[in-house]
Parts: structure tokens; sequence; C-alpha cells
């Protein structure tokens, strides 16, 4: 059975489910689909890795305290986070995949690690 590649138009023959006729012809056509739509989706996931390394490189022992200024000074982004996680005492942890952060007094935040 002949088939046409959805990428380039080419006729080819091969299994029945395949639909491109190269490992190139795939990855162009995969790569022209996610791309227009999905920039802002790799802009929030580069922010959200960014503060994930920034949060992960301060805190060396799973739980540590740091200044605003030094998160702010390696580019650490507070609007950028995963998840929230009030306590009993409603203190409000943020999030970044398993490294979060609590604000403290005097513009200091106590960095921890969940548990896997």
């Amino acid at each position: 059975m002949e088939k046409k590649c959805l990428e380039c138009g080419d006729a080819f023959k091969g299994r029945v489910d395949k639909k491109f006729c190269s490992d190139y012809c795939r990855n162009t056509y995969n790569n022209r689909l996610n791309k227009d739509g999905k920039n802002l989706i790799r802009n929030i996931n580069n922010r959200l890795r960014k503060n994930w390394r920034i949060l992960e490189d301060l805190n060396v022992n799973n739980k540590t305290k740091t200044t605003k200024a030094k998160l702010l000074e390696k580019g650490f982004d507070f609007n950028y986070f995963t998840s929230i996680y009030v306590t009993k005492a409603e203190a409000t942890y943020y999030y970044v995949y398993d490294q979060g952060y609590l604000s403290l007094e005097n513009d200091y935040y106590l960095l921890v690690k969940k548990n896997a």
C-alpha cells in the first residue's frame, strides 16, 4: 500500500500506521506542529526550571534560610511556582516542583525540599 508523507507529500511504502517517509519529515512535522502555539508554555517552563535550579542551588541541606535579595540576585521570579501548601497554622509554602519556600520576617525565606 502506497501512502503520502504528511510533511513532504512524497509517496512511500511501509507499515499500515506509518505516516512519514523519514525521521527527518516526522521531526519537522512535529516541530512545526508544536512551535507557534507552545511558545507561552515553553517560556513558562523555562521560568519554572530556572526558579527550581535557584532553589536547589541554595537549598543544599534540604532545609535552609536565605534572603529575598539573594533569590532576586540569582534571577528568581516569585510569580512562577507549581503549587501552594497551607499548613494548619496557616503558613503558606510555595513550591516549584519539589523545592519550596516560605516567607519569613525581615525578607528572609525558609527553603525546604519535599520528601519523595
